[in-house]
């Protein structure tokens, strides 16, 4: 299996900043659910920065994608993205119906997952190799 090229739209700082910021949200999460606490508002406020950086990294391979650029699985790849997007919003709802630890474990959980799929996104665009 190749590396994902330089040239990738999944790669590098715009990959690698929600990557970060999903482990600092996850980590502020299982911390409040260890001590019993609901979400709080810097988990919400995680959630939402999270989701915009998640934004830029789908329009950026969108707009990569219209570029001409093509994933190595395309099916995939854009089930990923869609996947990818919609799980911060999830986790908010979720969190805010659970406003006990659980919500916070349910953050945590889904934060954990994030890192996971972008991972899985990288891998299926360079599967076409090259």
């Amino acid at each position: 299996m190749t590396s994902v090229g330089a040239d990738s739209p999944v790669d590098g700082i715009v990959a690698t900043v929600p990557i970060v910021l999903s482990l600092l949200v996850a980590v502020w999460a299982l911390v409040a659910a260890v001590r019993h606490r609901p979400p709080d508002r810097v988990q919400f406020v995680g959630l939402a920065v999270l989701e915009v950086a998640l934004l830029v990294l789908s329009v950026l391979a969108l707009v990569a994608v219209g570029g001409g650029d093509r994933p190595g699985e395309p099916g995939a790849f854009f089930g990923y993205l869609v996947t990818l997007v919609c799980l911060p919003p999830l986790a908010w709802v979720l969190a805010r119906m659970e406003p006990t630890r659980w919500g916070s474990a349910i953050v945590c959980a889904v934060c954990l997952v994030a890192p996971v799929v972008v991972v899985r996104l990288q891998q299926t665009w360079e599967v076409l190799g090259g």
